[in-house]
């Protein structure tokens, strides 16, 4: 029986496309997904573009925190432009293929960006830790310099990640179907794709992911155990509220984003369930990156002081 040359790659050949299942082979579901995500997105650009504008607009904002906070809502308007784009392309016309170099692309900056955050989440915590555990030193240690190079280090911690994992899995050899159970080009299914005897890539991304994802996690720990140490020799119960309130939103963040992620990436690719890990990736591609500026932002009472004092200058009205 002929099998159609979309679904069957030659012996050890690169595929010139791959084919992306998406969410559902459902029109009306797809209709649904597709206003959802839309509406999902404008709101994910539009919330993390204002907090740039407005951090970048207001003086009182231009601290450590609220520059980290600049570069995670900058860092989050491409991450979730990365995937999200096309995957609302696919839904609206149909159309499920993306090319060879697409997919590589799409991959490299999904792990650029994502390897960033973590890095950029362990710098943030590092801020708070000084804030509250040596306030009279902050200035001097969260200088410019230095929360500048953090940031730069993050970014550049991304790039290293992003390039290991991309080169592992591309230079694979793919023998079999070119369908990619998935709404974007993600490791996991890639690696099912591949021919051959792929363990020693597998055990590779594993390790690499264990190191650039861990790492920072393990950062973020040491600085919450500084932190709620310090908590908890605040005397008054409303010292200790008000003190835990300046961390809590990049505590959920972290909970949110680490959450989702390590139950993507940090297990065998033995126990890969193709449905559960698509739904999974869709909630720290497309969810989360909506929410952060209201979890991290918009409860805050200084980013309301500063939405406030712009509109008061407002030169109409």
């Amino acid at each position: 029986m002929h099998t159609p040359k979309e679904n069957i790659l030659q012996n050890n050949t690169a595929p010139a496309e791959f084919i992306l299942m998406g969410l559902s082979e459902d029109p009306n579901l797809q209709s649904v997904f597709f206003f959802t995500f839309l509406a999902i997105y404008i709101m994910t650009l539009a919330g993390n573009l204002l907090i740039i504008l407005l951090t970048l607009a207001d003086p009182a904002l231009h601290t450590p925190m609220y520059f980290f906070l600049r570069n995670l809502s900058f860092l989050e308007i491409c991450y979730t432009s990365v995937n999200v784009p096309k995957m609302l392309g696919n839904l609206l016309s149909g159309g499920k293929s993306i090319s060879f170099i697409s997919c590589a692309l799409q991959t490299y900056f999904t792990f650029l960006l994502g390897g960033s955050e973590c890095f950029l989440l362990a710098s943030m915590s590092y801020d708070r830790y000084i804030a509250i555990c040596k306030p009279l030193r902050y200035h001097i240690l969260m200088n410019r310099r230095a929360y500048t190079s953090l940031a730069l280090a993050s970014w550049l911690s991304g790039l290293v990640m992003s390039f290991g994992h991309t080169s592992m899995v591309f230079t694979l050899p793919f023998c079999g179907s070119n369908v990619i159970n998935h709404f974007f080009c993600d490791i996991p299914p890639l690696l099912k794709l591949a021919c051959g005897d792929t363990s020693k890539r597998e055990i590779a991304v594993f390790a690499m992911t264990m190191i650039f994802g861990t790492c920072p996690f393990i950062l973020i720990l040491m600085s919450y155990t500084g932190i709620i140490a310090a908590i908890l020799r605040i005397s008054s119960s409303e010292g200790r509220k008000k003190t835990f309130s300046t961390c809590s939103s990049h505590l959920m963040v972290v909970t949110l984003f680490y959450g989702s992620a390590c139950f993507t990436y940090l297990k065998p690719n033995s126990t890969y369930s193709p449905n559960t890990d698509k739904y999974i990736s869709l909630f720290y591609t497309v969810i989360i990156p909506s929410l952060d500026p209201v979890i991290y932002s918009f409860r805050n009472k200084e980013v309301k002081d500063a939405l406030r004092r712009i509109w008061e200058r407002k030169p109409f009205g």
